[in-house]
């Protein structure tokens, strides 16, 4: 009975590795857009700091950027294997 459990709930790995990766791509593209949203306004607050508040965005951005792609590259593993 509990292989059976098991064996139909493996039948929905790739939809839920589908949805895991969409959840990670609109959290990463909500996080840059706060990353740029906050970096902007501080920009505005206080312009002879740009160049100091850009490169803090740049890094906070990269670091975004490779938590999604570690995520999405979980999510294709779950469905490949």
């Amino acid at each position: 009975m509990l292989l059976s459990i098991i064996l139909d709930a493996v039948n929905f790995v790739p939809g839920l590795a589908a949805i895991g990766a969409a959840i990670a791509v609109i959290g990463a593209g909500l996080g840059i857009g706060k990353i740029g949203q906050s970096a902007m306004e501080a920009m505005a607050r206080q312009p002879e700091a740009a160049s100091k508040i850009q490169s803090g965005m740049i890094i906070a951005g990269a670091l975004v950027e490779g938590a999604t792609l570690f995520a999405i590259v979980v999510c294709v593993l779950a469905v490949l294997s």
